[in-house]
């Protein structure tokens, strides 16, 4: 690229940054329901995920959704905090829901862990800002893919993301992919490649849902599906509850969203 088009990434990277901190938003039962959505092309989806805190109960049903997901995608465990990648984890609620804390937030959610992912945005500035179109949006159901081949390690994905939910390789994750742990049905990357969730497309493309959400069938713990919808079950459950998402103020549109209700 020239000259201008670096200065033009990296402004609206800056930007992107000093907007990190804000607050969330509220969104209350049957609001997309009641908002008009434009209408979208036939065959076109938007697919959400809609994670209900108050049913996870303990360390190990988060690390049920940890592990499903990372075994399937050949996510490497390094062991160590600096080479970490990481396509599920868990935080906080200040580091989920920054900008929010205000002494009349019950102590149980302050307390509990929040499972975060890539969000898969409807405008997702981590693919304005690639410069090999390795991040694009897939455009028949909105979510947000990688080419590893394209990915030349420049990490301006990682700069706009605001959410910090993409990797990048700094060792050979094959170091450490013994061929009990490979599943050979999904690519392992290599040195110098970002990385992230991807909700599972190779599952979708076989009628399965994400491996995560899989995890916790049962539990109701975990809901994934067209939010375009009205008769999906992502979009009933949005219709019936009180949701949050993160840093809404950024105008990112994020498709993952947290239910907070009894916990």
């Amino acid at each position: 690229m020239d000259r201008r088009q670096f200065l033009k990434m990296a402004g609206l990277t800056s930007l992107i940054s000093l907007g990190g901190f804000t607050t969330v938003e509220l969104i209350r039962p049957g609001l997309l329901d009641a908002s008009e959505p434009p209408a979208a092309a036939p065959g076109v989806k938007r697919l959400a995920m809609v994670i209900d805190v108050s049913k996870f109960r303990s360390e190990a049903a988060y690390k049920k959704s940890i592990e499903a997901c990372h075994k399937i995608h050949n996510v490497p465990d390094f062991r160590n905090p600096k080479d970490e990648i990481k396509w599920l984890w868990t935080e906080k609620y200040e580091n989920t829901f920054p900008g929010t804390e205000h002494p009349f937030v019950k102590d149980s959610v302050k307390e509990k862990p929040f499972l975060l992912m890539c969000n898969h945005c409807q405008y997702p500035p981590c693919v304005r800002v690639c410069p090999t179109k390795a991040t694009y949006k897939r455009e028949f159901d909105g979510l947000v893919a990688m080419d590893y081949h394209r990915c030349i390690g420049c990490r301006f994905c990682m700069a706009a993301c605001p959410y910090g939910a993409r990797s990048f390789n700094w060792r050979d994750p094959r170091e450490v992919l013994k061929d009990e742990r490979l599943d050979r049905e999904f690519p392992t990357r290599t040195k110098g490649v970002v990385e992230k969730c991807n909700f599972c497309v190779e599952r979708l493309a076989k009628d399965l849902i994400p491996a995560c959400v899989e995890a916790q069938e049962g539990t109701g713990a975990m809901f994934f599906g067209d939010i375009d919808d009205p008769g999906s079950e992502v979009r009933e459950v949005l219709r019936t509850n009180y949701t949050l998402r993160r840093k809404p103020g950024l105008g990112t549109q994020p498709n993952a969203y947290y239910i907070i209700g009894g916990v």
